[in-house]
């Protein structure tokens, strides 16, 4: 009679599995940067292709108009009615909007608008910041970075990642033409896009290709950070243009946090009962602290406006920014896109007064006080230094 033997299955011991769990955790630890890298590569490219995209629109409005479309232009003055007119202070990106595949939106922008709860609004609609008219509050996705995960909620309106250029300029805001309409100061706009006046290629006498036109801007996310956030600076703007290192960089910057506003300093967002008041915050306003961008302090630096904290206040340094490790997006005036690190050429460390009427800082047509990255910002001073790194 034959006797049956059990045969026992053959399993993993308790070590055994252990061995292969961690066998795992160390290679999924080894994939996991490999993983982020990759992510982190593709939306900077995806950025980069909307950049690309914004460079095509700004040429094609060029072959078609002749110009540029302007920063700081509209219906009405400054002076007039905020629901009849916008008071000229679009943003350049509004007459883009045919350009990049938003043809709708420039329809209901260009054209009487009755709004969905029964106003009827002008062509080229009411002051950017008034949130009723729905155009304002259209978020356009070519306009956002894929980087930059701040939260789009905290504000009625849409927003944006890409800024105009005005250069090396402090002045930069309401004061190429006072309400009058008359120029002030033109000598020391040295950029692409001159707030309240039309600009050409024709005006590029550096060439476009060695010339910024556009750059990116950090949006908020809340937490105080230098490149996304703007400090306001009560009392004399002379003071803040001819000493900027000082008065701006030193003053504002946390020591221990080198990357974050100090925790006892005022920020525009939390002036005047507005929280819509930082970086990006409103893609049709054509104030610099929304939409400009300058070359004074290097990528990702400190923002900061004069007065208190207004949008269209008189003066400030508003840096480019974004959330790409280690710099941020150009766009040259020839559409060429470029990658620019934190650590660019800016000139000597004191950083020298900003504009042309300061103290010390160079007259109209001179070389710019900020290297390497205030050459490519200013167009006429006949600078030919190349961004390439």
């Amino acid at each position: 009679m034959a006797i049956l033997k059990r045969r026992s299955s053959a399993g993993f011991t308790l070590v055994e599995l252990l061995v292969v769990i961690a066998i795992i955790g160390v290679l999924v630890g080894l994939l996991l940067p490999a993983v982020q890298a990759a992510r982190e590569a593709a939306r900077r490219m995806s950025c980069s292709n909307n950049f690309k995209q914004l460079g095509l629109a700004l040429h094609n409005y060029h072959s078609a108009f002749q110009q540029l479309t302007q920063q700081g232009g509209g219906s009405g003055q400054p002076t007039t009615s905020a629901l009849l007119t916008n008071r000229e202070r679009l943003s350049a990106m509004v007459g883009l909007t045919p350009f990049i595949e938003q043809q709708a939106v420039w329809e209901q922008i260009s054209n009487p608008y009755r709004g969905s709860g029964g106003t009827d609004w002008p062509p080229m609609g009411p002051a950017t910041y008034n949130a009723n008219y729905e155009p304002w509050r259209t978020q356009i996705p070519t306009l956002l970075c894929p980087s930059d995960t701040a939260p789009l909620g905290t504000v009625a309106f849409g927003q944006l990642n890409y800024g105009f250029s005005f250069g090396d300029s402090f002045w930069n805001c309401n004061n190429t033409r006072n309400n009058a309409g008359n120029p002030l100061n033109i000598g020391q706009h040295r950029g692409f896009f001159k707030d309240r006046f039309v600009t050409r290629f024709r005006d590029v006498l550096d060439g476009l290709s060695n010339t910024i036109a556009m750059a990116e801007i950090q949006r908020s996310n809340g937490s105080r950070e230098l490149a996304g956030d703007v400090l306001v600076r009560n009392g004399s703007g002379n003071t803040m243009r001819n000493d900027p290192k000082t008065e701006i960089l030193e003053f504002a910057r946390d020591p221990e946090r080198p990357l974050f506003y100090r925790p006892d300093v005022t920020l525009a967002v939390n002036t005047s009962g507005q929280g819509n008041r930082f970086r990006g915050s409103n893609w049709a306003q054509g104030e610099p602290m929304m939409t400009g961008v300058g070359q004074t302090f290097p990528p990702n630096s400190v923002n900061a406006v004069r007065g208190n904290g207004d949008a269209n206040g008189p003066g400030g340094v508003f840096s480019a920014g974004s959330r790409h490790q280690g710099g941020c997006h150009v766009l040259m005036g020839d559409g060429a896109v470029k990658f620019i690190t934190d650590s660019i050429d800016t000139g000597n460390t004191n950083l020298g007064p900003i504009g042309t009427t300061a103290p010390g800082a160079p007259p109209a047509g001179s070389a710019s006080n900020y290297g390497v990255w205030g050459a490519a910002g200013s167009v006429k001073a006949r600078e030919t230094s190349t961004l390439d790194q």
